[in-house]
């Protein structure tokens, strides 16, 4: 109990200290974690002339293992089918998320069952269960009422946004068959129509506005 909370206010400390920035987060299974890479520079700028953040242009990147998460109170995690989390993986992003950080996972297509099992070594106790619509989430500065908007096909299935809460407040929210981070591609990636480009970026302004201000 005394380490828990001596690592607590580290971690509360470095997030005070660093303020407002964002970094993506690196895990092991051969997934590629470092997918879209002009996506979060493009939300990053978003958000910065939207919500007048000062987000550093270039997010970092961070090991699921390493005490660098600390140092982020945003980190956003994507890719495409296997992940993997050691032991000391999931007791670091336990502490971390436990403590104020938060985890933003958008599913880039496939990373849904192999990322369900995962979160159960961070979580062992908790389960992905659907966000209502009501959420704070998506009545930030943007107005979503309708939940998580659609982005790309993939299966044709609904959007779904699904989260992990740790004290009543939601502290990991994964996107589902919407993929927002492909619409925050540069658009010649794919080819997306400006309004779905706009929706993705409002989205996901809404997600770091809530993980900065709750």
């Amino acid at each position: 109990m005394k380490k828990w909370l001596t690592t607590t206010l580290i971690l509360l400390s470095s997030l005070v200290i660093h303020g407002q920035e964002i970094a993506v987060l690196k895990y092991k299974g051969g997934g590629d974690w470092y997918a879209n890479p002009t996506a979060l520079p493009n939300l990053i700028e978003f958000c910065n002339q939207n919500l007048n953040t000062r987000i550093k242009s270039k997010p970092a990147t961070v090991d699921a293992g390493s005490d660098e998460i600390f140092n982020y109170p945003f980190i956003h995690m994507t890719g495409h089918g296997n992940v993997f989390f050691s032991e000391e993986d999931a007791r670091n992003l336990r502490t971390y998320l436990s403590g104020g950080g938060f985890l933003h996972i958008d599913d880039n297509y496939g990373m849904r069952p192999y990322l369900e099992k995962e979160l159960k070594k961070v979580f062992p106790d908790k389960t992905l269960t659907e966000i209502g619509t009501d959420h704070p989430v998506f009545h930030q500065k943007f107005d979503f009422s309708n939940g998580l908007p659609k982005i790309h096909e993939h299966d044709g299935l609904r959007p779904q946004a699904l989260g992990i809460f740790h004290e009543n407040k939601l502290v990991l929210l994964f996107t589902f068959e919407s993929d927002l981070g492909d619409g925050w591609e540069n658009r010649e990636v794919h080819n997306d129509p400006e309004d779905i480009r706009l929706k993705a970026l409002q989205m996901g302004a809404n997600i770091v506005q809530f993980a900065f201000e709750f």
